[in-house]
């Protein structure tokens, strides 16, 4: 193995560094506006105050009025909400309603939607449900003649992410929308557009989609916020029940620091997001051709064409993954199987398998994430470690 470079983090799908601005906000809000924001003191007043303003700018960045954004602890519990709060809402005792996803969605969208199926979130008042996966192409998009033929009249809820986390590809949500509009006007769409939020700009993108969750960990934010846009005048029932904070839609004590560092990161990604896109593209094409240049037997998974600037999804032959990872850190080069909640798992990529892949393509796939703090020299230092980790192994 090579001498042990600068280390190369890799994995900004998983977790993106925390931006300054970030960083700067919180701590003011941690030293002075530590009250609780349901309060009625003067303390309390400010914390809210804080809230609302960091409510205002979640809502310019994707579109929304401020009363749609309903604030919570990150990702897996936006999508929980909108899958099983719109659910709540549109089902009954008698005939079971529709539900339909990609078969390539992250598991925070296809658990909630299994479970309602089988009768597992039966307890928060889900009725019957009758869930369709939709498959995906070979190029990793969903299947939209196979999700016409999933749409009915009696579909509630359709979920179809805004960008894919393991291999990257942004899904064509305009065309998903004209087919729900169109074959299932009374569902409600719903997308994850937590990898998206860095590179696309949302407002543009998901204007179609009535559900829109989002993280602030993926964008330089901190860990534990995140939010659900729900479009009025839909709603969703509560899966948290308390205090009735955000107007009844998700009960408990705001956090308010993150909610603002959530907030900063935002604005702070707007302003430099198209030159950000176009810089961390082209280190990705870098880091892409050198190492289909200098390792045999690897194949992207997705074209570039139609994925996030940041992502490159490779498939070694001959290759464990989780062999691979281990020599990867060894060497610094920081990388995952695909989704960060799947590490240690040693099953083959459900993305991959949809994709049409066989499980022993799937195993060989590794997924590299670049983002704002990625630099020339960490990427150059990368191939050398990625080359020589696949030869040891391969021998």
């Amino acid at each position: 193995m090579t001498a042990r470079p600068a280390v190369a983090y890799l994995d900004h799908a998983a977790a993106t560094p925390p931006r300054p601005e970030a960083l700067e906000a919180m701590a003011a809000v941690e030293a002075d506006g530590f009250a609780n924001a349901s309060g009625s003191h003067r303390l309390a007043r400010e914390a809210r105050r804080a809230v609302e303003e960091a409510r205002d700018l979640v809502a310019g960045f994707v579109g929304a009025r401020p009363s749609e954004v309903v604030f919570t602890s990150g990702g897996t519990e936006s999508d929980n909400l909108a899958v099983l709060g719109t659910l709540t809402e549109r089902t009954g005792a008698l005939e079971p309603v529709g539900a339909v996803c990609s078969a390539i969605e992250h598991a925070a969208v296809l658990a909630p939607m299994r479970a309602a199926a089988r009768g597992a979130a039966r307890l928060l008042g889900v009725g019957a449900v009758k869930l369709t996966e939709v498959g995906a192409t070979p190029e990793g998009m969903i299947d939209l003649d196979a999700l016409a033929l999933a749409l009915g009249p009696d579909t509630a809820l359709v979920s179809v992410m805004t960008a894919n986390n393991e291999v990257g590809t942004v899904q064509p949500i305009d065309a998903v929308a004209g087919l729900v509009r169109a074959r299932a006007p009374r569902a409600l769409l719903h997308t994850d557009a937590v990898q998206a939020a860095p590179y696309l700009d949302l407002a543009e993108v998901v204007g179609p989609c009535d559900l829109i969750a989002l993280s602030a960990h993926k964008l330089g934010g901190p860990k534990g916020v995140g939010a659900l846009v729900v479009r009025a005048p839909h709603r969703v029932a509560p899966i948290l029940h308390g205090g009735g904070q955000e107007h009844e839609r998700r009960s408990g004590t705001h956090n308010v620091a993150g909610i603002v560092g959530f907030a900063a990161a935002l604005a702070a990604l707007d302003a430099e997001r198209e030159a950000e896109a176009a810089r961390v593209g082209r280190l990705r094409d870098a880091f892409a051709d050198a190492v289909l240049a200098s390792v045999p037997d690897t194949t992207e998974s997705a074209p570039r064409r139609a994925t996030l600037p940041g992502h490159c999804h490779l498939r070694f032959a001959r290759v464990e993954q989780e062999e691979l990872l281990m020599l990867l850190d060894r060497g610094g080069v920081y990388a995952s199987a695909g989704s960060a909640c799947a590490s240690g798992a040693v099953e083959p990529s459900h993305v991959l398998l949809a994709m049409g892949l066989d499980p022993l393509e799937a195993r060989g796939g590794v997924r590299f994430t670049l983002g704002r703090t990625t630099t020339e020299a960490e990427v150059l230092g990368a191939v050398g470690v990625v080359a020589d980790a696949v030869a040891r192994l391969r021998a």
